[in-house]
């Protein structure tokens, strides 16, 4: 049997459709790399398997590289349910970011984030050599200033390192031409869709979708008509409002109205649902009681505020069929399959601090859109926008309906991302010298798109400067440094020849590993070295004043006078200087202040309801922020043990074990225990067993009446191992 007819059995599938006949026509089974733009549920991932299984049955790896942590454990789950009964290993590396995972040598199939992946890279992991194909899935993410640079980079170290075959999966853009040529790649474009969508324009009561249709108005036209006129069809819809907010009212509104529709044996599923919903958290907040409600009508809202158990169950019921609406913010319509008869995009602005108040980009609307249509269950799909006004109505069709998506541009060229990057190829020993730096950076997208390395050239020469001031890099010629006689210019100062090595010191080749800014580094080992002692809440404060902190938490007028209370009582412990209350810095000096004030509660054992209510952080947004924290406590541990800080690193490691498991310091002698929680903890703590002594001498049935049978068991198999009694702060 041939590749494609294997994989089309794998699949369930009888034959290639358009999009993937091209790609077949066009050079798939071939070695040349090659770029698919083609619309959302056209059939790209399948083109993938084709080259995937091809380059497997040649006896090398496939690695796949995917923009989001959900999307990389949707296509494992994928992966592994079709190729491991062929006796193909298959992995996900979505995690620790220092670390170099040579486990996953063993792989055969390796799907991991573009940021797990740099991090890799980083390390040198050898697997890497063995890869015969890199999958790019979302490649148009690389216009996205958060995650475009590091797929660039990613991709043309993997270029340069081992030159495997490239496969770009792309949406419908403009200039998919442009990333082949950048990639050497064959460029395959197709608007083929198995569902046919149609899209279209719902104003004051009129209705315009192109291909041409006939739609009837269901009611006003709003939100909550159309949505009950699709499930009454027996269908299922996605509703894509741009704020949190908003996305909990139009969901909490239209539950009311959809529940008197419900069947009584739908009733009792989603009242199953809503208690797992509603019970997600140990502390449940009132957006739980608000989602659990929304459940109990057949709909939910979905954002980034939920704690990932409570998104997880409604992407699932929501594909079971059980959810027959979701109001959700924008970040659903990325990657995930997550596919509605009906999409309805009510906001068609968005506001941003830096643009104001503007209409979303084309190539957003379409990714929004692409959600309607089921393949296996419809054989079309509608997306509807709803403007508010006739000049959004004429500006949705003109744009959205018939307009063409933007260019997709390179993000690269900013010092913060280059401070990064250029650190991370001199660690890396990718770049021993500024020329070999240039002649990397020549292979990049940016080069590519803009010609002119000029500007990009000064900005590095800039970094080189700060990287050397740091102390994370040396510079030195044939004939050692540029001397100068002027006692007053710093040997970094004077401009890196184009021959001279480039070579990181100890603590800069630690910094690339841990995949923090060089910046941040700076600020972290500048006030480690001049602190005498570090409590929790400075560290944390420390911590917050960081890069990958941001953004930091808003704070309220209400808020702002018991902050600077609060900051009165710890001045003298923080280890930053408060700055000028009449300066800009003290107002985002106040949000790193309130940041910090969050983990601090945390760590006090305070809930998700309480820090909820009293700062404003929903569960999901808090669960992320605690995550980041604990990198960047791991970070400022590795970073002091380096530097022979002995002093800060007990309390950075209590820090980081309170921080992880949200407990107060009195409970880190029993938070060791495998299966033993913040909640345990604190039980056994009032039962007046405080040590792990104490809990030796505890007989089995009290442990069971405080932990439970099961816990319990396990808790006095670890007091006996010599692991436990060796684990020390």
């Amino acid at each position: 049997m041939d590749v494609v007819s294997k994989v089309l059995e794998l699949n369930g599938i009888g034959k290639l459709n358009p999009a993937q006949q091209s790609a077949l026509d066009k050079g798939l089974l071939s070695d040349s790399n090659m770029v698919v733009a083609a619309p959302t549920a056209s059939g790209k991932t399948l083109i993938a398997e084709i080259a995937a299984l091809n380059t497997l049955w040649k006896g090398r790896k496939v690695l796949y590289i995917v923009p989001l942590k959900a999307l990389a454990s949707e296509k494992y789950h994928e992966f592994k349910e079709r190729y491991e009964p062929l006796g193909y290993r298959v992995a996900i590396s979505v995690g620790d970011l220092d670390a170099s995972d040579s486990w996953l040598s063993s792989y055969d199939i390796i799907i991991g984030s573009t940021e797990k992946i740099d991090s890799l890279l980083r390390h040198g992991s050898p697997w890497i050599m063995d890869v015969g194909l890199v999958v790019a899935d979302e490649i148009h993410m690389l216009d996205s200033p958060d995650r475009g640079p590091t797929l660039e980079m990613v991709l043309t170290k993997i270029r340069k390192l081992s030159n495997p075959r490239i496969l770009a999966l792309s949406a419908t853009i403009s200039n998919h031409k442009e990333i082949a040529d950048w990639l050497d790649a064959e460029a395959v474009k197709s608007d083929y869709r198995p569902v046919k969508l149609y899209i279209g324009v719902v104003y004051n009561g009129k209705a315009s979708f192109a291909p041409k249709r006939k739609f009837d108005v269901p009611g006003s036209g709003g939100i909550d008509d159309i949505i009950t006129d699709t499930v009454g069809r027996g269908k299922q819809a996605l509703a894509f409002i741009n704020t949190r907010r908003g996305a909990e009212s139009a969901a909490e509104k239209l539950s009311a109205v959809m529940a008197k529709k419900l069947s009584n044996e739908e009733k009792e599923k989603l009242l199953d649902i809503s208690a797992k919903v509603g019970h997600a958290l140990e502390h449940p907040t009132k957006q739980c009681g608000r989602l659990a409600d929304c459940v109990k009508g057949g709909t939910a809202f979905h954002h980034a505020g939920l704690a990932a158990k409570q998104r997880k169950l409604i992407e699932d019921e929501f594909r079971s069929g059980a959810i027959k609406a979701i109001c959700a913010t924008p970040t659903l319509a990325f990657g995930l399959n997550m596919p509605a008869y009906r999409v309805i995009i009510r906001d068609l602005k968005r506001f941003s601090s830096f643009r104001g108040t503007d209409f979303l980009p084309v190539l957003e609307i379409q990714q929004m859109a692409g959600r309607a249509g089921r393949p296996k269950y419809d054989t079309e799909g509608e997306a509807i926008l709803l403007p508010k006004s006739e000049a959004e109505a004429r500006y949705a069709w003109d744009n959205y309906v018939k307009g063409e998506p933007e260019k997709i541009y390179s993000k690269l060229g900013v010092e913060p991302v280059l401070r990064v990057h250029v650190l991370a190829l001199i660690a890396s020993g990718i770049c021993a010298t500024r020329q070999q730096l240039m002649d990397f950076f020549f292979r990049t997208f940016y080069a590519h798109q803009y010609k002119d390395l000029s500007a990009l050239e000064s900005i590095i020469d800039k970094v080189l400067v700060q990287l050397a001031d740091f102390g994370f890099i040396e510079s030195s010629g044939a004939g050692g440094k540029e001397k100068s006689d002027n006692p007053f210019v710093r040997a970094s100062e004077l401009k890196v020849k184009t021959q001279d090595s480039l070579k990181p010191t100890l603590i800069g080749r630690r910094v690339s590993e841990l995949y923090i800014d060089p910046l941040t580094a700076n600020h972290i080992i500048k006030h480690l070295k001049r602190a005498k002692k570090a409590d929790l809440f400075p560290l944390l404060h420390l911590l917050c004043n960081s890069v990958e902190m941001k953004p930091l938490a808003s704070v309220k007028k209400a808020e702002s006078e018991d902050i600077e209370s609060f900051i009165a009582s710890e001045e003298r412990s923080l280890l930053m200087d408060v700055p000028n209350s009449y300066t800009w810095e003290y107002e985002e000096f106040l949000r790193s202040i309130k940041t910090a004030m969050i983990f601090n509660d945390w760590a006090d054992e305070a809930g998700e309801d309480f820090i909820m209510e009293r700062r404003g952080v929903s569960p999901g947004e808090l669960h992320a922020r605690l995550e980041r924290m604990d990198w960047m406590l791991y970070s400022a541990q590795e970073l002091a043990l380096l530097l022979g800080l002995k002093g800060m690193l007990t309390p950075i490691k209590k820090a980081r074990i309170r921080v992880k498991n949200g407990v107060k310091e009195e409970l880190l002698p029993l938070i060791r225990l495998k299966g033993v929680g913040r909640v345990r903890a604190r039980k056994l703590w009032t039962s007046n067993l405080r040590s792990v002594n104490e809990l030796k001498k505890a007989p089995l049935p009290v442990l069971e009446r405080i932990l439970g049978e099961v816990i319990a068991k396990q808790v006095t198999e670890q007091l006996g191992s010599k692991e436990l009694e060796q684990e020390t702060l």
